[in-house]
C-alpha cells in the first residue's frame, strides 16, 4: 500500500522522537564509558564527552582487581538467578489456576490480589514481619518479600486466558493431569510471556537496593547496588590509595564511572537475546479478547 504524504511524515516525526528518546538514555551511559577511560586531568576538567581524552584502561584495572566489588557482584548475581526462578514458578504456579473460569473462587482472590497493587504494605510492619521471622541479614530477605510480582503474575494469567480452551479438553481426555497440561501445553506456547517477565524479574532483583538497606547489616552481604552507593559516597575507599600524594592515571572520578557502568552493563547485556520475545510478549499478555 503506497503510503500518503500524512502517513510519511508522520513515520517521520515517530522516528525523529523515538531517536531522541534513545539518544537521552545512550547518551550518558557513552559519556560514563569515555569517562572511564579518559585521564584524571581531561575527566576533571570536563573535556570528555563521548570519546576518551587521553585514553587509559587504569579505572578499569583497578576496579576489576577489588574484591569486595566482585563479591557484591556474585552475591547480586545469585539474587537475581535465584530469585528470577523462584518468582517464576510460583507466578506460573498461581496463574494457572486463576486463568480457568471453572476455579470457583479465583475472583475473591483476584480481588485480593488486585487491592495489594493499590495499597502496599506499611514499611514499619513490613520489617517488623520480616524480623520476626526471622530473614533479618539474609539474602533470603532480598528475595522472599517480593517473590511475587501482582503486576507480573497477571501477565502471565491474561497470556494462559488467551490459549484456547480445546486444548485442555484434549489434554484431558488423553488423561493428562493439570500438572502435565501446565508443563506440557502451556509452558511451552508460552515463551514470549515467560521471557519478557522473567526479565522484568531479573531486572528488578538486580537493582535490589531498597530492601539491602532495610535488613542487610553486614557490608560482607552487600549487593551490587548498595556496593556502588557506598562507593559513590565515599569513593576514597574504593580507590584505596592516596590519590593526593602520587601519580596516577586514575582518580575518584574515572573509578566512579567505571564502578557505574561495572554494575550496569551485566543486565544490559540480557535484553538483546530477549528482544525478540520482549514485545511480542508484552503485547499478548497485556490483551485478552
Amino acid at each position: 500500500m503506497k503510503l500518503t504524504f500524512g502517513d510519511k511524515l508522520f513515520q517521520l516525526f515517530n522516528y525523529a522522537f523515538l531517536i531522541a528518546a534513545a539518544s537521552t538514555m545512550l547518551l550518558p551511559l557513552l559519556q560514563l564509558l569515555a569517562v572511564s577511560f579518559s585521564s584524571p586531568i581531561a575527566a576533571d576538567s570536563k573535556k570528555v564527552f563521548l570519546l576518551p581524552v587521553e585514553f587509559t584502561a587504569a579505572s578499569w584495572l583497578h576496579i576489576l582487581q577489588n574484591e569486595g566489588l566482585w563479591l557484591s557482584f556474585g552475591i547480586t548475581a545469585y539474587i537475581t538467578i535465584v530469585g528470577t526462578l523462584i518468582s517464576m514458578l510460583f507466578s506460573v504456579l498461581t496463574a494457572y489456576p486463576l486463568a480457568h473460569k471453572d476455579f470457583l473462587i479465583r475472583k475473591p482472590i483476584m480481588v485480593g490480589i488486585i487491592i495489594t497493587m493499590i495499597f502496599n504494605a506499611p514499611m514499619i510492619p513490613f520489617f517488623l514481619t520480616v524480623r520476626e521471622l526471622g530473614l533479618m541479614n539474609s539474602l533470603w530477605a532480598l528475595i522472599l518479600p517480593g517473590v511475587i510480582g501482582t503486576f507480573n503474575m497477571i501477565i502471565i494469567r491474561t497470556f494462559f486466558m488467551g490459549i484456547p480452551k480445546e486444548l485442555d479438553d484434549s489434554a484431558r481426555i488423553d488423561g493428562c493431569s493439570d500438572a502435565g497440561i501446565l508443563f506440557r501445553i502451556y509452558l511451552p506456547l508460552s515463551k514470549p510471556v515467560m521471557a519478557t517477565v522473567s526479565l522484568f524479574y531479573a531486572v528488578g532483583y538486580w537493582n535490589t537496593f531498597s530492601r539491602a538497606v532495610l535488613f542487610i547489616r553486614d557490608p560482607e552481604k552487600w549487593p551490587l547496588q548498595m556496593k556502588l552507593r557506598a562507593y559513590l559516597t565515599s569513593p576514597e575507599e574504593l580507590a584505596s590509595v592516596n590519590l593526593v600524594l602520587g601519580d596516577y592515571d586514575f582518580n575518584t572520578t574515572t573509578l566512579k564511572a567505571a564502578t557505574i557502568l561495572f554494575a550496569t552493563i551485566p543486565i544490559v547485556l540480557v535484553y538483546p537475546y530477549l528482544q525478540k520475545y520482549f514485545v511480542k510478549g508484552s503485547m499478548l499478555g497485556s490483551l485478552k479478547e
